[in-house]
C-alpha cells in the first residue's frame, strides 16, 4: 500500500484546532491546486472556491453553518460552491443559450464537480498532516454565504472546508461493511438489511467507548431520525436560494 492510499484510508474529521499554529497562503495554494486538478464535466471547471480567514466573516459563517464553532477557530474555511457564471459569460460570447440551468442536470453536474474537488482538497491537507472536516452545514442558511460573499448568479454554495492543525484527533469512525458499499455486477439489495443490522452494533459500541458509556445510538436509528425530520432546515433554504441563483428547473 502506498503512502496516497494510507493517507485516504486514515482519513478522520478533526473539530479541534491548535490555535497557536496557521495554515500558510502557501499550503492553502497547493490545496485547491490539487483540487482544480480533479475531474471535472466536459472541462467546464464548474467550482470556485472561496477562501475566508477574517475572523468576523468566520464568525457569521460558523452560526449560519448550524453554530459549528469549528468554522470559526480553524484558521482557514473554504467554500466550495458550484458555478455556472463562468459558463453564462460564455454562452454571451458566443451568441447561445445558457440552457442547463433550466434543467436538474445543473444541479446534478455542479454538486459532482464539487464533491470531486472537495475530495481532492482533503487528501492534499492530509497529506500536510493537516486536520479537515467538510462543512454540509452551509445549506442551512445558504442565502447568508450568498450575501455575505458577493455569489453572483449561477453561483451556488455546495459545501464548506475547514483546515487547520489538529489539537487532537479523533478515533477513526467504522464504515459500513465494504460488501454493502462494494458489489460487482449488479446490486444485491439482499444483503443490505443484515449488514446493516451488523453494522448497528458496531456503531453503537463505537459511540458509547467514544462518549463513555453516555452515547449509545446506532446507525439505522440516527440516518433514519434525519432523514424524516433533521433534514428540514436544509429541504426549507436548498430550494428556494437555488432557484434565487438561477437554477430554474423544475
Amino acid at each position: 500500500m502506498n503512502e496516497t492510499i494510507k493517507i485516504i484510508k486514515n482519513h478522520r474529521s478533526v473539530r479541534e484546532f491548535d490555535p497557536e499554529k496557521d495554515v500558510s497562503d502557501a499550503q492553502v495554494k497547493e490545496i485547491i491546486e490539487a483540487a482544480m486538478a480533479a475531474p471535472n464535466w466536459v472541462n467546464g471547471q464548474q467550482v470556485t472556491v472561496i477562501e475566508v480567514r477574517d475572523p468576523k466573516k468566520k464568525s457569521t459563517l460558523s452560526e449560519a453553518a448550524g453554530n459549528q464553532r469549528w468554522v470559526r477557530e480553524a484558521p482557514v474555511f473554504l467554500l466550495f460552491c458550484m458555478d455556472f457564471y463562468r459558463a453564462k459569460l460564455a454562452a454571451e460570447k458566443n451568441g447561445t443559450e445558457l440552457q442547463i440551468v433550466e434543467d436538474l442536470e445543473a444541479v446534478i453536474v455542479g454538486s459532482t464537480d464539487v464533491g470531486i474537488a472537495l475530495g481532492s482538497a482533503v487528501i492534499a491537507a492530509e497529506s500536510m498532516g493537516l486536520g479537515i472536516v467538510p462543512i454540509g452545514g452551509v445549506r442551512k442558511n445558504p442565502k447568508i454565504f450568498v450575501d455575505l460573499l458577493n455569489l453572483p448568479e449561477y453561483v451556488y454554495p455546495i459545501s464548506g472546508l475547514v483546515i487547520g492543525h489538529p489539537r487532537t484527533l479523533p478515533g477513526q469512525k467504522p464504515r459500513l461493511p465494504l460488501k454493502a458499499t462494494y458489489q460487482k455486477e449488479k446490486y444485491d439489495a439482499e444483503v443490505q438489511l443484515d449488514l446493516m443490522n451488523q453494522y448497528d452494533e458496531t456503531i453503537s459500541t463505537y459511540m458509547s467507548e467514544r462518549t463513555s458509556g453516555q452515547d449509545s445510538s446506532d446507525w439505522s436509528s440516527k440516518i433514519a431520525q434525519f432523514y424524516d425530520k433533521g433534514f428540514d432546515q436544509y429541504a426549507k433554504s436548498t430550494s428556494p436560494t437555488i432557484k434565487h441563483q438561477g437554477f430554474r428547473y423544475k
